[in-house]
């Protein structure tokens, strides 16, 4: 249990964080199963489209720290061929 003021209020900051990260992480899996699901349905359109939408919540993902950029790379590499390779 924190005792000093100060780890009092870390504390407090870290609770802050892991909500608002947590609602972050939870937003961009939501945006990428949308991308799975127009891919499974084989729709290129509405796949092409969530991916646009999804491009910039996981770049955001990044810039806020929920994600490192290699990993994110590497999802919308592997995303962006599994819709190339609809058509």
């Amino acid at each position: 249990m924190a005792n000093s003021p100060q780890a009092k209020k870390r504390a407090r900051q870290n609770e802050t964080r892991f909500q608002i990260n947590k609602a972050r992480r939870s937003r961009i899996r939501t945006f990428l199963r949308k991308v799975e699901e127009a891919i499974a349905s084989g729709d290129k359109d509405a796949a092409t489209a969530a991916l646009r939408a999804a491009q910039p919540e996981l770049m955001r993902g990044v810039t806020k720290g929920v994600y490192h950029k290699n990993t994110v790379a590497r999802k919308m590499s592997r995303l962006t061929a599994r819709v190339k390779a609809i058509g």
